[in-house]
C-alpha cells in the first residue's frame, strides 16, 4: 500500500512513461524500494500534469525533499568538519545543493530519461534541463523518506553524494564568497561583479548596506557592520542565485533564456575533482 503521506497519481497507468525495467534500474542504483504510485508521483513533472487534467505534481514531494536533503548535508559536513565557522560549513554545503550538483546526480540516475514531462517540455529539451532534473531529485529524496524514514535515506544520500561531500573542501571552503563569486561569474559568462555600498548612521556606529550586481542585475545584498562584511554576505547571497539558476536573465550564461535549460554539465564538481586527479 502506498504510503499514506503521499499524494496518488489516478489515471496514469497508459501515460508514456519508461518501462518497469528503467524504473527498476533506478531502484536498484537507489538503493531502496518504493511503492509505483509513489515513484510515478516522483517523477511528475508540472507539465504533464498540466497537460492531463490536473494531475498531482511532484512539487510538494520536491519541497520535502530538500529539506531532507538540506539536514543530512548539514549534519554530515558539521560532523566532517568541527573545527570550520559557520560561514565557511554554510559554503561548503552551497558547493554540494545547488542546481547543477542536484542535476549532476540526477544524470547519474538517470532520471531525465524516466520523467513524464509535458509535450511542450519534451520538445524543448526539458530531460536535460538542470533544474528539472534536479528537482526529480529532491522529489525522489521526499518519496523516499515518507516511505522509509530519515535514516535509510540518510545512506542514500551520503553515498550519492559522496564525491560531491570528498570535492566540497577544495570548492567551498578555501575562497572567501567575493572571490568565488567573481570566478563563477567569469566561468559562467554571467559577467563581473559590481558592489554598490550605502551608510549609514553615526561615525561610531555605521551601518553598511551592499547589494552585488552582476549582469546588470542585483543578485544579492547585505547588511553588517564593516563595508567588508556587508559586501561578503551579498556576494554569498548572488553566489546562491546564480548557482541555483535564481537569476530574472534565465539560465547562467544565457541571457534571457528558459531558466529550466541551464547546462547540466556546468559547474560539475564530481567531473573536475576528478579530472584535476588524472
Amino acid at each position: 500500500m502506498t504510503d499514506p503521506g503521499i499524494d496518488s497519481v489516478p489515471g496514469t497507468s497508459a501515460a508514456p512513461c519508461a518501462d518497469g525495467t528503467q524504473r527498476s534500474a533506478l531502484l536498484r542504483h537507489v538503493g531502496l524500494d518504493l511503492e509505483p504510485d509513489a515513484l510515478e508521483l516522483a517523477l511528475t513533472h508540472r507539465s504533464y500534469a498540466y497537460e492531463h487534467g490536473g494531475l498531482p505534481t511532484n512539487e510538494r514531494l520536491e519541497f520535502l525533499g530538500d529539506s531532507v536533503l538540506g539536514i543530512v548535508i548539514t549534519d554530515q559536513l558539521y560532523r566532517d568538519h568541527p573545527d570550520l565557522p559557520e560561514g565557511q560549513l554554510a559554503k561548503l554545503r552551497a558547493s554540494i545543493v545547488n542546481m547543477h550538483a542536484l542535476a549532476v546526480v540526477g544524470t547519474s540516475l538517470g532520471l531525465g530519461d524516466l520523467l513524464l514531462l509535458g509535450r511542450g517540455e519534451e520538445l524543448t529539451g526539458g530531460r536535460s534541463k538542470a533544474s528539472i532534473v534536479s528537482d526529480a531529485v529532491e522529489a525522489l529524496l521526499g518519496a523516499l523518506y515518507l516511505q522509509h524514514g530519515l535514516e535509510p535515506v540518510r545512506a542514500v544520500v551520503l553515498r550519492l553524494f559522496h564525491d560531491l561531500l570528498i570535492a566540497a573542501p577544495r570548492l567551498g571552503a578555501g575562497l572567501d564568497w567575493k572571490t568565488s563569486l567573481q570566478e563563477l561569474s567569469a566561468s559562467s559568462g554571467t559577467g563581473v561583479p559590481v558592489y554598490m555600498v550605502d551608510e549609514s548612521g553615526p561615525d561610531h556606529d555605521k551601518t553598511f548596506t551592499a547589494r552585488a550586481s552582476v549582469g546588470g542585475e542585483v543578485l544579492g545584498a547585505g547588511t553588517g557592520h564593516t563595508k567588508k562584511q556587508a559586501e561578503q554576505l551579498a556576494a554569498a547571497q548572488a553566489y546562491r542565485a546564480i548557482l541555483d539558476g535564481d537569476t530574472a536573465s534565465g539560465a547562467v550564461g544565457d541571457g534571457g533564456a528558459d531558466p529550466d535549460a541551464a547546462d547540466l554539465d556546468a559547474a560539475d564538481p564530481v567531473a573536475e575533482r576528478r579530472a584535476g586527479a588524472s
